[in-house]
């Protein structure tokens, strides 16, 4: 055997442990959730962030691990007022080194972990995680996906990642994460670039990254974005109801890869003179085209009209995101190139 084989093989072995030993420590914040209900005749809202950890096995290994209780809410409850709430606190602790697991409902998570991304500044990770099947029940994932999340925060690995969603062992950046199966237990995906990484036997593997958003910071989220689909024949009832309403900005569904019939293109070219609107594509995978198509209301004369290309991002993600920064006071422009690495 070569002399240097004896050597090599403990130093690999150091180097493992090292790489898999947590480097920071962590703090679960509980919002609510499948993850925290229980219930013979139905799920209902149950467990705080005390009895939640103490039905967990394997959190144990996490040295100094604690857990807070901001609410317990199905996430269809949640307010712009909590979500706010929480990501600022979460972002307050990963800029103190922490890193920070928030647990959710499933049902907006990715419009949560979303705005924590476009809050984060810190270089501690922020992940987000829930359950499918409530805790009561036979199989129930919670534990399994909530100390994933731990080691995801408490990893090397993570470090800069931003917000991260893990979810039956894949880790999903935020920005591209959106819930795609409603039973599911790998019921979130990143249609567009896959998962990150996996937890494979309690330790996370990053296997790419995304370029972090620009971090805003808004104090309150209030102003008013609206969510506005097209479809075959349509007339522009819809668009013109929401125009009357005097929205602060718009994000607004495309037809194939940035179309529109002729009409609602001039309507919203238009308003994108006087609001932000944020086109996204209807298909999940992909993104808006540039120079394929070159007939009326294509592509072409959506990039030309001043509408502001969402890229791959979904409408929730764009949502959230838009009204992020309306709320900290940026114009159309800074909005623009806030958008524009999403677009590339």
């Amino acid at each position: 055997m070569p002399a240097g084989v004896p050597i090599a093989l403990p130093l690999i072995a150091m180097l493992t442990e090292d790489v898999h030993r947590p480097v920071r420590p962590v703090r679960i914040l509980t919002t609510g959730g499948t993850i925290a209900m229980s219930g013979s005749e139905g799920a209902v809202p149950d467990l705080d962030a005390d009895a939640l950890m103490q039905a967990v096995p394997g959190l144990e290994r996490f040295a100094g691990l604690e857990a807070q209780s901001l609410m317990n809410k199905p996430s269809a409850h949640l307010t712009l007022e909590d979500q706010l709430m929480v990501c600022r606190l979460a972002r307050d602790l990963a800029r103190q080194g922490f890193g920070v697991v928030v647990t959710h409902g499933t049902d907006t998570l990715e419009e949560t972990a979303m705005l924590s991304d476009v809050l984060h500044d810190a270089d501690a990770p922020i992940v987000f995680t829930g359950a499918i099947r409530p805790a009561s029940a036979p199989g129930a994932d919670g534990p399994a996906n909530l100390v994933d999340a731990v080691s995801v925060a408490a990893s090397v690995a993570a470090a800069g990642l931003g917000t991260v969603v893990v979810f039956g062992g894949e880790i999903h950046h935020a920005r591209c994460a959106r819930k795609t199966d409603t039973t599911s237990l790998v019921a979130f995906s990143s249609p567009q670039v896959g998962p990150l990484g996996r937890v494979t036997e309690g330790y996370p593997t990053i296997w790419s990254r995304v370029p972090r958003n620009l971090p805003v910071d808004p104090v309150q989220l209030d102003k008013r974005v609206v969510i506005v689909p097209t479809y075959s024949g349509d007339q522009g009832l819809l668009a013109r109801a929401v125009v009357s309403t005097a929205p602060h900005g718009v994000v607004l569904g495309t037809l194939g890869g940035g179309h529109l019939a002729p009409e609602l293109l001039d309507l919203w070219a238009e308003q994108a003179g006087r609001i932000p609107v944020v086109a996204y594509c209807r298909p999940e995978r992909g993104t808006l085209l540039t120079t394929t198509y070159r007939y009326r209301a294509s592509e072409r004369d959506l990039r030309d009209s001043g509408i502001i290309p969402g890229g791959f991002l979904s409408p929730q993600a764009i949502r959230m995101k838009l009204l992020a920064c309306l709320s900290a006071g940026l114009d159309i422009a800074d909005i623009r190139f806030r958008f524009r690495q999403d677009d590339s």
